[in-house]
């Protein structure tokens, strides 16, 4: 992404509404996991680093990063290590493997998210669990995913087939940000049709009470993700394992289809 971006990120991924739910729901995500007393953790593209005291509660943090700018960042945020790493081939850490493996809004970034998911597989410990994030619907492209780089947005039933050719088992995939999808789905259809010429992201702080208030309901969902499938959402999430070990307790293990 551009320098500007990530400077952006890091002075408001502490307290934005979105960073913040999405952290929130990941943590819940987690404590549901049984992870090992002290585990080992790994984020893939960990960006500026506002996961990483989150995944310091669960046990030793790792992460990769590939931009120098966005390292320095993530190292302020949190006294772990981490290292250069670019997927599908060139993760750091030598041989160490980990129980559990965070990647948020970075697959859409990469050439061939296939062979990521396969290298990636390779590093989990067998039953470790990978957590991951995307965006949802081709048909929300917007200015947003330009400005990030991103070279697609999922739907469920393509992510499924990806992870499950990569050799994982999944014991979650659903849509979420489903509250707000309308808005946001009606937000960046106006602003198609408009041609909007708008600054192509969306880290702008809103005043507190709206960023309160959109907390609240995106956060609020994840007393929902992997109990009810949820049928839309701006964007996806996934728990899968290397098979043979670790499992998710979720009443409804088939997520959404």
């Amino acid at each position: 992404m551009d320098r500007e971006i990530y400077r952006r990120m890091a002075a408001v991924e502490d307290q934005h509404w979105w960073f913040a739910s999405r952290r929130t729901i990941v943590s819940n995500l987690m404590a549901r996991l049984k992870l090992p007393a002290d585990a080992a953790i790994m984020e893939a593209g960990c960006g500026t680093g506002g996961n990483l005291p989150m995944l310091a509660h669960w046990g030793r943090v790792y992460a990769t990063e590939p931009d120098d700018e966005a390292r320095e960042f993530a190292l302020a945020k949190a006294k772990c290590d981490i290292q250069p790493g670019y997927l599908p081939d060139k993760l750091p850490f030598g041989n160490l493997s980990f129980d559990l493996i965070l990647m948020t809004d970075v697959l859409e970034h990469l050439d061939d998210d296939a062979a990521a998911l396969r290298s990636l597989r390779g590093r989990l410990k067998p039953g470790g669990v990978l957590i991951l994030t995307v965006p949802a619907f081709q048909g929300l492209w917007s200015a947003h995913d330009t400005s990030h780089h991103h070279k697609r947005r999922y739907r469920a039933t393509r992510l499924r087939e990806l992870l499950v050719q990569a050799g994982y088992e999944i014991d979650l995939i659903s849509y979420y940000n489903f509250m707000l999808f309308p808005i946001i789905a009606s937000v960046r259809l106006a602003q198609r049709i408009a041609g909007s010429n708008s600054e192509g992201h969306d880290l702008r702080m809103p005043p507190p009470w709206i960023n309160k208030l959109l907390y609240a309901l995106f956060s609020s969902e994840r007393y929902f993700v992997g109990r009810i499938p949820l049928p839309v959402g701006v964007s996806l999430i996934v728990a899968a394992r290397n098979p043979a070990g670790a499992t998710l307790v979720t009443r409804d293990r088939s997520g959404a289809i």
